[in-house]
């Protein structure tokens, strides 16, 4: 795999992450991306003081929501005069393995892909990392994207890669739960080359704002089987 003057940029989306996206930061390659941007989406802790004192751009995302804050990251990438090759977009949580990074990359370097999903599915799960309404979920979801788009995914996962003309084309719009699945049905519609590699995945820093309450993974779920067939 060969990076000479590619540019890739990372997105995180963050609310109250101060335990733990000091340690997200500090995992990834840093010697491949151009710059990391933590969007703090109303965070009432330290999280954007300790995403900058370990070097990240910080951004404010002032409207609550996942997607609302992954559009602030976009919109940031956007005003640059030199977009990015490839955006990679990771949680800030410290669930995933940053530094398994490379493994998101490679497909869209050495074989063409436009996008990557990290998929927990495939990958090694630490005991207790995913909630087995998560595992269900992910399972429902990608079933119904394999039998009405014909695109197989395992995974919902929130780690993945996407090449910016990808993006650009995919044209995102989910401000909260939605965000994930809306950016794979969107691109099996438009007949994307997509892939997913296994990645490894560990229990989150703190509780979960989705999985972790009842009305969150009801409200997840309900946004996530809108999307499907909203966009068929």
């Amino acid at each position: 795999m060969i990076l000479v003057n590619l540019l890739i940029d990372v997105i995180i989306p963050a609310y109250n992450e101060e335990d733990s996206i000091g340690y997200v930061i500090d995992d990834i390659p840093h010697e491949i991306v151009r710059e990391v941007i933590i969007c703090n989406n109303n965070s009432t802790d330290r999280t954007a003081e300790v995403a900058a004192d370990r070097g990240a751009t910080v951004i404010f995302a002032s409207q609550k929501g996942y997607g609302s804050a992954c559009l602030a990251g976009l919109n940031h990438i956007g005003q640059k005069s030199e977009k990015p090759d490839i955006v990679v977009f990771l949680d800030g949580d410290y669930s995933d393995h940053p530094e398994e990074m490379y493994k998101l990359i490679s497909p869209i370097v050495d074989d063409g892909m436009d996008m990557v999903i990290g998929s927990r599915a495939l990958g090694t799960l630490e005991k207790g990392s995913m909630q087995p309404q998560q595992i269900f979920g992910n399972w429902l979801a990608t079933s119904l994207i394999r039998l009405f788009y014909s695109y197989t995914f395992s995974d919902l996962g929130p780690f993945r890669s996407i090449t910016y003309d990808a993006l650009c084309k995919i044209d995102m719009q989910d401000e909260d739960f939605g965000w994930t699945v809306e950016m794979q049905v969107k691109a099996a519609k438009l007949k994307l080359k997509c892939t997913e590699v296994a990645m490894s995945y560990r229990k989150r820093i703190g509780v979960s704002k989705v999985s972790g309450t009842i009305k969150g993974t009801l409200l997840a779920g309900h946004k996530i089987l809108w999307t499907i067939f909203k966009l068929l």
